[in-house]
């Protein structure tokens, strides 16, 4: 049987929006491989990691039937990978094997029955469904994501708390030194659901998610969450644990503010983080009426100093951050204009845009 016929860039493009989570070693072999299920003329591709399931449907010739297996995942993309984007390839079933044919090449690759794949077993419950277009939740995790923790063992941070309540939809992120916050208007109203979504999950949403306009639907269970945009079902675990509560980390009333040029403030934190050490990744702002001056320092007594003409006709601040975090936030917003305020050189510092409530970044001080 024909399991599918079309072009190398067709059949690629849907064999890696599932395959992204596919782990090349794994205790249960059959998780490298990915489910393939023809039924009439429609094709089903399925992968898993016991924590994710990602399942797509595609419309790709061959002959109509019904017929499933699995198959590696990442050996049939790096076949597919060495031949042209316009050549036509074939999947014939063949017993217990799979051949993979393209112009002259002929490939022979071995299945894991079907049976054995372990499929994800879906939440029975889960809470109403809401959208937002695509492009509008890709920009919400690229705002907030870079602030995840990565091993932290308080695991509830080592991803992104989705809150939705009423017609916002909000998506925080913090690694108990400074903290992302963003959110975006819904459609409809939806009562309170708050989930945390695993770091995994996320930088696969984000790999997944277009810029397009077409909507991405949400649905919330107890331990799960499942998106459908694309053709796509994508269902995955939650973190179970309480995040912390991000409403008291944003400062509020903060007295001394700057609203200063993104660009400008960055290129000064870039140039000022060379001389930085490798551990202590500290710079030192000094914020008088009408100048912000940032100094950075080493062990081989190198220093950095740069300076800053602002509007600014406050208090005098001497606070130290770590550079990262501050340039980490620049470099993800993309707006002309930053604002910063501040309280004094023991508080948390508040990085907004100007006019806008729907993105904040807190970060910590460093004693310098």
């Amino acid at each position: 049987m024909i399991v599918l016929k079309a072009t190398q860039d067709k059949v690629l493009s849907v064999l890696q929006s599932v395959a992204g989570i596919v782990e090349r070693r794994h205790t249960l072999p059959i998780l490298a491989n990915v489910l393939i299920r023809k039924t009439g003329s429609a094709l089903q591709l399925t992968t898993s990691d016991l924590e994710i399931q990602i399942r797509t449907t595609a419309e790709l010739d061959g002959d109509a039937g019904n017929f499933t297996t699995t198959v590696g995942a990442r050996k049939l993309i790096d076949i597919l990978r060495t031949m042209p984007s316009d050549q036509t390839v074939s999947l014939e079933s063949n017993q217990n094997k799979l051949i993979l044919k393209g112009g002259k090449s002929r490939f022979t690759l071995q299945t894991l029955p079907a049976e054995d794949f372990p499929l994800v077993q879906e939440a029975a419950n889960f809470g109403p469904s809401f959208s937002i277009p695509q492009k509008t939740l890709k920009e919400l995790l690229h705002q907030v994501s870079f602030a995840m923790a990565v091993h932290d063992i308080r695991y509830y941070l080592n991803g992104i708390l989705f809150v939705a309540e009423g017609n916002q939809l909000s998506l925080v992120a913090t690694d108990g030194h400074r903290l992302a916050f963003s959110s975006a208007t819904l459609d409809v109203d939806v009562p309170r659901q708050e989930v945390i979504l695993p770091r995994k999950t996320v930088l696969e949403m984000q790999r997944l998610l277009s810029d397009k306009e077409g909507a991405i639907e949400m649905q919330f269970a107890g331990n799960q969450a499942k998106f459908s945009f694309d053709g796509m079902e994508f269902v995955t675990k939650l973190v179970e644990g309480k995040f912390p509560d991000y409403n008291r980390v944003i400062p509020k009333n903060h007295k001394n503010t700057i609203t200063m040029g993104r660009t400008a403030l960055l290129a000064t934190l870039q140039r000022t983080a060379i001389l930085t050490s490798e551990k202590f990744k500290g710079v030192r702002l000094n914020l008088e009426p009408g100048v912000l001056r940032v100094a950075s320092s080493n062990a081989e007594q190198e220093e950095a100093v740069d300076e800053l003409e602002i509007d600014y006709s406050g208090d005098a601040i001497e606070i130290g951050f770590n550079v990262t975090y501050l340039i980490d936030a620049l470099t993800n917003m993309d707006q002309d204009m930053v604002q910063v305020d501040l309280a004094d050189s023991n508080s948390s510092a508040l990085i907004t845009i100007p006019d806008n409530t729907t993105f904040k970044y807190v970060v910590m001080p460093m004693r310098i």
